[in-house]
């Protein structure tokens, strides 16, 4: 699916809104999202976690510091990082074929291009058979399919992910983690997912970035090293210290002390 390495690297970034009070979301954040690798971010309400995605989209420009993909400063939006939010933004006079097909006219493709990658991007999700279906005869967990389908479609280099199932029940959650694994390990493009769940972070995420409360900084970074799939292992000891840690670094906001010897 990506054409590149998709290297993402944050360097003192500080993002601060304008208005009175000139509020600062983000200072000095330093991250390195490594090609193919999949990141969760992690923290309270209000820490900044979807500003730092909204920046390293092109949607927000740095007040401080610097982001680059692959070496190149990001500038803007563009499609090489597709971006999956929880809303599903699609059209609702469109089929899901024809939302996909939206999108990729911006690539200048003929008709018939479009619709082969709509289609291909659409058995990819599982949803050949609801090609022609509009977002109203839809499920939720379909609906963000489709979203899903739609990004993919660009060939994105990295895929920015904001709580994109937050607002899906417990059972669809779980199958969109195991259809969102299989996408991911079949491309291995570099995958960026924000999320307030812990054992979301746990279940999906080769390293784990926990944020502090506002102006977010990065006070710990997790990796996980356990095998996946990991659905499995929710009462196991190692997941058990894990999210007993990531949830105590998210109720200090501090840099969890290490254990006197």
């Amino acid at each position: 699916m990506s054409g590149g390495d998709g290297l993402i690297e944050v360097r003192d970034l500080t993002i601060r809104f304008p208005g009175r009070t000139g509020a600062v979301a983000l200072t000095g954040m330093n991250v390195t999202l490594k090609p193919g690798s999949f990141t969760a971010v992690i923290g309270p309400s209000g820490c900044g976690k979807s500003t730092l995605l909204n920046a390293i989209a092109g949607f927000v420009a740095p007040s401080a510091g610097t982001i680059t993909l692959d070496g190149v400063a990001v500038d803007g939006p563009s499609p090489e990082r597709g971006v999956v939010f929880q809303q599903y933004g699609l059209f609702p006079w469109f089929s899901a074929t024809g939302n996909i097909e939206f999108a990729l006219k911006r690539f200048g493709y003929p008709k018939e291009q479009q619709r082969r990658e709509a289609l291909t991007a659409l058995e990819e999700v599982g949803l050949a058979m609801m090609a022609d279906r509009f977002p109203a005869q839809l499920s939720g967990g379909m609906k963000q399919r489709v979203a899903i389908a739609r990004t993919l479609a660009g060939r994105p280099k990295v895929l920015l992910m904001d709580e994109p199932f937050g607002a899906l029940d417990a059972q669809t959650r779980m199958n969109m983690h195991d259809l969102l694994l299989r996408i991911w390990e079949r491309h291995k493009t570099t995958v960026l997912f924000i999320t307030h769940d812990v054992d979301e972070a746990l279940i999906l995420a080769d390293t784990i970035h926990v944020m502090s409360p506002g102006p977010g900084k990065i006070i710990a970074s997790i990796d996980v090293t356990a095998p996946r799939p990991r659905a499995t292992l929710r009462d196991a000891d190692e997941f058990v210290r894990l999210r007993t840690r990531i949830l105590d670094l998210l109720r200090t906001g501090e840099r969890a002390e290490p254990l006197p010897t």
